[in-house]
């Protein structure tokens, strides 16, 4: 599988993020992507917490992916968790569990997942392209949120550490935020699988969405498809959200909470 593009070379990528170790979605996803026959898969990072399936989706990533940012929750099950809630907190801390008890598998030892994580990048740049976790001013944890477009000061300091184009997850939310400032939601009508939108010619930050937890409302696991500079298209894809929250919901460690959310997409 081919890397990032160079800049005047057409590639075709598909972008996901925000895993949380939720295995079913990832699997309809990256069949999906399959269908669409992309040159190249990035993940923006937060493979695992908050799901049941932190190895399983690890694995996948790091067989499918080109290049994987580093997340908040996957430094989280690194290190000591910090600025999480107590529920996420208590996830990370079983997630970092089951890592590794992977790792210790005479199996697995001599291709541990952990060191795998521990080796992802915060910040990747790729000519007119920049792939974080949060934002590129602080690309482990900041948090872009729709309603920032109101927080001129906060925009335009972040807008100008991006050369042009910023790729980026951490809210689950769907999105392109341009320097107007404006946000413009994707909004994928039930029944249909993608909207496409053309990127303006100047600079934008385009949040992916969330493979594992979507919190747009909308439950079905969302990533995007960048054709060429400026095309993207955010693509909807449903999964068995019931298998997943049912896992979940086996687990003490995780709370229930985490399971009833997918079906809500909140």
């Amino acid at each position: 599988m081919s890397g990032p593009a160079t800049r005047g070379v057409y590639v075709k990528r598909a972008i996901i993020s925000d895993v949380h170790g939720n295995l079913e979605a990832l699997q309809a996803v990256l069949e999906d992507i399959d269908r669409e026959r992309v040159d190249t898969v990035i993940c923006l990072g937060d493979v695992v917490g908050y799901g049941p399936n932190p190895c399983e989706c690890v694995r996948l990533v790091r067989e499918r992916s080109s290049l994987v940012i580093l997340g908040n929750h996957d430094q989280g099950a690194l290190f000591d968790p910090d600025g999480f809630n107590s529920g996420a907190e208590r996830a990370i801390r079983w997630t970092r569990h089951q890592l590794e008890l992977h790792d210790r598998m005479p199996r697995n030892s001599a291709d541990p997942l952990m060191d795998f994580l521990g080796e992802l990048p915060r910040t990747h740049a790729d000519g007119d392209f920049l792939f974080v976790h949060g934002s590129a001013r602080r690309p482990l944890d900041e948090y872009v949120f729709p309603e920032d477009i109101y927080n001129p000061l906060k925009m335009e300091h972040i807008f100008e550490l991006i050369g042009r184009y910023c790729f980026q997850g951490h809210t689950h939310i769907p999105g392109v935020f341009t320097m107007s400032p404006e946000f413009i939601s994707p909004s994928v009508p039930r029944g249909e699988s993608e909207v496409a939108l053309d990127l303006p010619a100047t600079k934008a930050m385009v949040n992916v969405g969330s493979v594992g937890q979507p919190r747009d409302n909308d439950p079905r696991a969302c990533y995007v498809v960048v054709e060429g500079d400026r095309r993207v298209r955010f693509r909807r894809i449903a999964y068995p959200f019931e298998t997943t929250s049912k896992k979940i919901h086996a687990i003490p460690d995780l709370d229930n909470f985490l399971g009833d959310r997918l079906g809500q997409g909140r």
